[in-house]
């Protein structure tokens, strides 16, 4: 699929903008109760890529894994950006966060602390991923942890914007922080205070499949002639109609061009309305 997607356009960037702003936006990336995958998805932008944007617009300050630095001379460096950088340096947030200390500590500290601790001085708190947007896997079915989102543990005057997914879409991270550097305020957001340039639609009514839809020419299963003649997964499981998220609409292959069915994983609650398991509701 030739993609269409164009990032100035979608955060209403100009070219004398792009001239103005020299100074990148600085990020603490702190992670919670996650797997990783939402930095993985941060790393693989497409347009713009990520090295573009961390040469040119991001500086990537903190983050225990992709920070070049390690043990104290990074937890260093973060402290003193609370303070160089103070009401101007943005709070990323992946994974849960643990309403319990000991199931996470970062540097011997509580994660959950550090989060509140980082959030104080922050122009805006941004959630990366389904996990720290709406609690997420970690909050899923039965567990120990007690796994919140991101909104349970800040005070609600400091800005928050939800990017959620599982892993969120790449350009939507992307694009999310971009906009913050370049208009100096997080995007319009919609009332679940997810960026509207990326969550004002379905899945499903920007399917390239769609048209099928509406011809009610589905697919039975996975092997069948109609998944290779490219028909509409409804039948299957595909959570797109009530799944809000920018995944066939930027015009880059995703799931559903993979062939696979929409789990809805920007949605919350998604592990236990289906997610991977089958559709079968975890118990609580």
């Amino acid at each position: 699929m030739m993609s269409t997607y164009n990032w100035i356009d979608t955060i209403h960037v100009t070219e004398d903008m792009l001239e103005r702003k020299d100074q990148r936006l600085p990020v603490i990336w702190i992670s919670a109760l996650d797997c990783t995958g939402c930095k993985e998805a941060f790393t693989r932008s497409f347009e713009p890529t990520t090295l573009d944007a961390m040469l040119n617009f991001i500086s990537l300050e903190y983050s225990e894994l992709l920070s070049a630095a390690g043990g104290f001379q990074v937890e260093a460096h973060k402290e003193s950006i609370f303070e160089t950088y103070k009401g101007e340096y943005i709070l990323a947030v992946e994974g849960g966060i643990p309403e319990s200390d000991e199931f996470l500590m970062i540097a011997g500290k509580s994660v959950r602390k550090e989060i509140i601790h980082a959030a104080k001085n922050a122009k805006a708190v941004v959630a990366f991923g389904s996990c720290s947007s709406w609690g997420g896997i970690p909050a899923a079915g039965v567990n120990p942890t007690n796994a919140g989102d991101i909104r349970s543990v800040i005070p609600e005057d400091i800005p928050v914007a939800l990017v959620p997914g599982c892993p969120p879409i790449p350009e939507a991270m992307i694009g999310t922080l971009l906009h913050v550097h370049f208009h100096g305020e997080l995007p319009e957001l919609d009332k679940k205070l997810r960026p509207k340039a990326y969550y004002q639609k379905t899945v499903h009514m920007t399917c390239h499949r769609k048209s099928f839809f509406d011809q009610k020419l589905f697919a039975e299963s996975y092997d069948d002639d109609g998944a290779r003649k490219g028909y509409c997964l409804f039948k299957l499981g595909c959570k797109g109609p009530a799944a809000f998220n920018a995944c066939e609409s930027m015009g880059v292959d995703r799931c559903i061009a993979a062939g696979f069915t929409c789990i809805g994983c920007s949605e919350n609650g998604f592990w236990d309305k289906g997610g991977f398991c089958g559709g079968k509701k975890r118990i609580k």
